[in-house]
């Protein structure tokens, strides 16, 4: 029988398996680009699992897996992240009520992981990680063996088979001879699970991810610089719930906001997230522990935090350790509010000029967490606010956060920072949410990107090899063009862009790594080339891009 002991301790043998081979799955990235990587989301999403379940001290399956699937589902960070994050989701789904399970609950549970993940995207791409788990868990469908070695083993095998089938099921994995990445990674997770399972030794880490990355957010509030603290004590917990208690998360709610304020519950189907300021923290653990038993506690005293900020002590900086992407939850006093992904100074101030009420640091190579956003639009004074992820692989996780908020979210599927600029420039706060929703992503839709990188390892696109260090040309995602110079690439991806699209004006902006002068020589040689279309060069600061260049 596998109980929660066991479960827990699989998943954290699964957890440091992928990431000792973070690496390898990185590699098996197709396309050239250096992004967020598969193998590098991976890990970092279900670390945070392996985090919590370190502490977790419940033994039946039921509630481990719970809290393992409620950790990876805010700790996710790109779609493969994601992907993850919904698969355990679901296996959760069916070991609910369960002290432990045999072979058949567990073969039933993968077969409602598989149907989570599929169910989250709009258009399964066979060939990834959700053929592997499908294949997995139809191997197992229907099984009578009791035994869950047997039938983890059998759903092991049957994901390494569907792993190697891969290649002849998307066509670009083929063209570069390597295995779906994502679903490598599943199958390196699958063998730290089988190996507590199946033989009782746990897979030990031989290499730590940055401490930086795995940092949990430190989201302590200190007061401004000025003025009065009123409640001195910053409280934030979960609460997991109990089956028979009285978990009254509206209740504790209103109780919460007559003794302070900055008061966020967040009522999930297996925890309840709590933050507030007071000054009788004593009475807030008290209200709160009616609801269930309490984790993650951290009680902060602002206070003494703020004073030790003005001194400049030692103990400030002992004390003071905000992260990048912690932001202090605040309570709606407008209608409407922005929560844009960006990265590069001059990006970052764009949005903030364009209206954006707080900025959540990531984009191509460092895909932020559900967890990361979900912090942005909690700090966010709005009733409803909208998210611009600005990627492709940044969507899914800013999705999660719609059901996890305290607040309505919309997310703009926005798949570019230009995308994101232009749907800030068509709001109007006069329209209604749906109104706004279609006009910002029309008005995205329409915009075409350029952008200009390098090659961080040897790949071949397009038929064409090419070399680490090569300077890459693309268009609207696609790497369409090898060159050995930065502007002749962006002039001649932008050229193609504004000829197809008939343009009328283009953006260009230049990264941490390009300089004015480079973006002016670009600009000419563009002006050159078009005499009608207006073009303007902004500082970007973009880190990976030497030029994004916006096409409309």
């Amino acid at each position: 029988m596998l109980n929660g002991i066991i479960f827990k301790q699989a998943l954290i043998s699964g957890a440091n398996n992928i990431v000792n081979h973070r690496q390898e799955v990185d590699a098996l990235n197709v396309f050239p680009v250096p992004d967020g990587d598969t193998g590098t989301n991976m890990s970092m999403t279900i670390s945070a699992a392996a985090r919590e379940l370190q502490v977790c001290e419940q033994t039946d399956i039921a509630s481990v897996s719970a809290k393992a699937a409620a950790a990876l589902l805010r700790g996710a960070r790109g779609n493969s992240g994601v992907i993850l994050s919904l698969i355990f989701r679901g296996i959760s789904n069916g070991f609910k009520g369960m002290d432990s399970a045999d072979g058949r609950a567990l073969a039933k549970a993968l077969e409602l992981g598989k149907e989570s993940a599929y169910k989250a995207v709009m258009k399964p791409t066979e060939g990834t990680i959700l053929t592997v788990i499908r294949m997995a868990a139809e191997a197992v469908k229907n099984t009578q063996e009791t035994d869950c070695k047997i039938v983890l083993k059998t759903a092991y095998e049957a994901a390494k088979d569907a792993l190697l089938k891969t290649p002849e099921m998307l066509p670009v994995l083929k063209q570069a001879g390597v295995v779906d990445a994502g679903g490598q990674g599943f199958i390196f997770i699958l063998e730290g699970m089988l190996s507590v399972i199946e033989d009782g030794k746990t897979v030990e880490p031989i290499e730590a991810l940055d401490k930086k990355d795995n940092a949990k957010s430190d989201k302590s509030v200190v007061a401004a610089a000025s003025g009065d603290i009123k409640f001195g004590y910053c409280s934030e917990f979960l609460i997991n719930k109990e089956k028979d208690a009285q978990s009254n998360a509206a209740a504790l709610k209103a109780y919460l906001e007559s003794i302070g304020d900055c008061v966020v519950v967040v009522d999930d189907d297996d925890i309840i997230k709590v933050h507030v300021h007071s000054n009788e923290p004593g009475n807030v653990i008290q209200a709160a522990l009616k609801c269930g038993p309490l984790t993650n506690i951290k009680i902060d005293n602002m206070r003494f935090q703020h004073r030790n900020a003005e001194r400049g002590t030692e103990n400030a900086k002992e004390e003071i350790k905000p992260s990048e992407q912690a932001q202090a939850p605040v309570e709606p006093t407008k209608d409407y509010g922005f929560v844009s992904v960006a990265a590069g100074d001059g990006f970052i101030e764009l949005f903030k000029e364009l209206g954006a009420d707080n900025i959540v640091s990531g984009g191509q190579t460092m895909n932020p967490s559900t967890d990361d956003i979900l912090s942005a639009i909690e700090a966010t004074p709005a009733r409803h606010v909208f998210v611009l992820p600005n990627n492709k692989n940044i969507i899914m996780a800013a999705e999660q956060t719609v059901n996890l908020a305290d607040r309505k979210v919309s997310v703009l599927q926005t798949k570019a920072l230009t995308q994101g600029v232009s749907a800030m420039l068509n709001f109007s706060e006069s329209e209604d949410v749906e109104t706004n929703l279609l006009n910002m992503m029309k008005a995205a839709e329409a915009v075409h990107t350029a952008q200009v990188t390098f090659a961080a390892r040897d790949s071949e696109a397009f038929g064409q090899k090419i070399k680490k260090g090569q300077i890459l040309g693309m268009e609207d995602g696609k790497i369409t063009l090898v060159e050995d110079d930065i502007v002749n690439a962006a002039y001649r991806t932008a050229r193609r862009l504004a000829k197809k699209y008939n343009a009328s004006f283009i953006t260009v902006y230049y990264g941490e790594e390009t300089d004015e002068a480079t973006a002016k020589r670009l600009s000419e040689r563009l002006s050159e080339r078009f005499p009608n279309i207006e073009i303007n060069v902004i500082p970007g600061g973009q880190p990976v891009y030497y030029f994004i260049i916006s096409v409309e």
